[in-house]
């Protein structure tokens, strides 16, 4: 974890990602505040931004790169919760409540994030009703997607939870040029840790939407060739 230059480090109101993040409604002097106290670090592919059980001293935005959030569950299996990108921001839970992470947070590609100090940010919440109104926004958002996860384990199966975790991915990070590979790469064991199974099931299932030419498989990533079929292995519509 490296802190950037001045001249890398980007400024707030100048920042490519503001229209995405939740800080987008500030006025310009609340803007250069943040700019004047936060601490812009660079976060390698694969290394720890903050790590389950401890605690936090800030809430982190990320400027460039894809993150994944993960816990440790039994016999050390690691469980993803879910993906974050450029204007996403990270820790707020831990910091609203006062606990520690509930989650690890990982690099999945070379990150810059932006770090806010605690006290900063619960100044810039009180004086800012619309902030404090988007981040009730976030983390009710975060609290929907949790129950239907639970309800998802509970009722579907593994083959219907890989395909609507390909179109999450989809929709998460969007494709690369060519209009359908997804731009991020995952290991099969990342992919089944985000579906609740073993990682020869995704490898079986990935195979066989490959053999239905839904997907085809490059490495570690993967283009969606039919995104409707896929919809309709996973049950998204009637």
């Amino acid at each position: 974890m490296l802190q950037l230059n001045v001249k890398d480090a980007p400024q707030c109101s100048q920042c490519s990602s503001l229209h995405l993040s939740a800080f987008s409604d500030l006025y310009i002097q609340d803007l250069e505040k943040i700019s004047h106290s936060k601490a812009c670090i660079f976060i390698k592919d694969g290394d720890h931004i903050f790590q389950q059980g401890k605690y936090p001293s800030g809430i982190f935005c990320i400027h460039k790169g894809k993150i994944k959030l993960s816990r440790d569950g039994q016999e050390g299996r690691e469980h993803i919760v879910r993906f974050a990108k450029a204007g996403d921001i990270l820790g707020y839970k831990a910091l609203i409540t006062g606990g520690t992470y509930s989650a690890s947070a990982i690099a999945l590609d070379d990150c810059h994030v932006c770090v806010i100090p605690r006290e900063l940010f619960f100044e810039t919440i009180q004086n800012n009703p619309k902030l404090a109104m988007r981040m009730l926004e976030i983390l009710s958002n975060e609290l929907n997607n949790a129950e239907e996860r639970v309800m998802e384990l509970a009722q579907k199966t593994v083959r219907e939870r890989l395909a609507e975790t390909l179109l999450i991915l989809l929709e998460t990070f969007g494709t690369e040029e060519d209009g359908e590979t997804i731009n991020v790469s995952l290991t099969r064991e990342e992919i089944a840790n985000i579906v609740g199974t073993a990682t020869e099931s995704v490898i079986r299932l990935l195979a066989d939407f490959k053999k239905s030419e839904f997907i085809e498989l490059k490495g570690r990533k993967i283009a969606i060739k039919k995104p409707i079929a896929l919809i309709k292995e996973a049950h998204l519509t009637e």
